[in-house]
């Protein structure tokens, strides 16, 4: 029997997903498929309740749902909770659980991609939405000593880093603007870009969030924007002669991790991070 997987969201566009999913299963020999489920809100339930056929091995889920399936299903994993999102449900057996990669994709992408090990490290994260939260639930775990959350809203980076706390771990919340960011981002080993700023059809596709006098030599730039291959925060960093990496690897490694998730199997995340990188030139 063909196996299936998919991704569930709406409306889904132009996803990468198939692309280097598909390419992961034929390498390990699998026979299943990957396809794409376009999912208004009003059909959200049915989709999720059709993940329990046997012949379906699970889902990412990708906006707006992630928050939305977590009461159609029979568990939640720790990560999920955390988090608040699911972006993986995994059918065992049909038995629906709800998991959440994205932290651990963008550590995988930090490592692989910019040789960054967060551990100790001062953090300045751009934004505060779903994608922060991943990111800086994944930094503070991985053992961060500052962090930052800098947003266009004061009072939905300041609920965010109040969710952060832990023991004696505190993150602090500024507003988005040049003059608190010149306080925050030269003295920063790492900057992240979880907002949508500098996304190829966004708000503000030319625009930076940060601009290079902003950033160190030493520091490590991430923008988990991927399209365009280099972002305005990217040419900014370039400018300033720091390393930067864009968001096609994070985006490939939460997937990995899923794909193992679902499958039982290895994933070969390099054959899938070549095919992404293919598909989207």
């Amino acid at each position: 029997m063909t196996k299936r997987m998919g991704i569930i969201g709406y409306p889904l566009g132009h996803t990468l997903s198939p692309v280097f999913h598909q390419a992961g299963l034929n390498e390990i020999g699998l026979d299943c498929e990957f396809l794409v489920w376009p999912t208004p809100p009003e059909e959200l339930e049915a989709m999720v309740q059709s993940l329990r056929d046997v012949d379906c091995l699970g889902s990412c889920v990708t906006l707006p749902h992630k928050q939305a399936v977590i009461p159609m299903l029979d568990s939640i994993a720790d990560s999920a909770k955390e988090i608040g999102a699911v972006n993986w449900i995994v059918n065992d057996q049909g038995k629906l659980t709800g998991h959440n990669t994205d932290a651990q994709g963008f550590l995988r992408a930090l490592r692989e991609e910019l040789d960054f090990d967060p551990k100790d490290a001062d953090a300045l994260v751009i934004g505060a939405g779903g994608a922060a939260r991943a990111v800086a639930f994944g930094l503070r775990n991985a053992g961060v000593q500052r962090l930052t959350i800098a947003n266009r809203t004061l009072e939905t980076a300041t609920s965010l880093a109040e969710d952060l706390r832990s023991g004696k771990f505190r993150a602090s919340a500024i507003e988005l603007t040049k003059d608190a960011l010149s306080d925050v981002a030269p003295f920063s080993n790492l900057i992240v870009n979880t907002s949508s700023i500098g996304m190829a059809g966004g708000p503000a596709p030319d625009d930076s969030p940060i601009s290079s006098d902003l950033i160190s030599i030493d520091t490590a730039v991430y923008d988990i924007v991927y399209a365009p291959a280099e972002t305005p925060l990217f040419k900014e960093t370039e400018a300033a002669g720091a390393r930067a990496a864009t968001g096609l690897s994070m985006l490939v490694y939460q997937g990995a991790e899923g794909f193992e998730l679902c499958t039982g199997k290895a994933a070969p995340a390099r054959l899938m991070l070549d095919a992404a990188r293919k598909a989207s030139r």
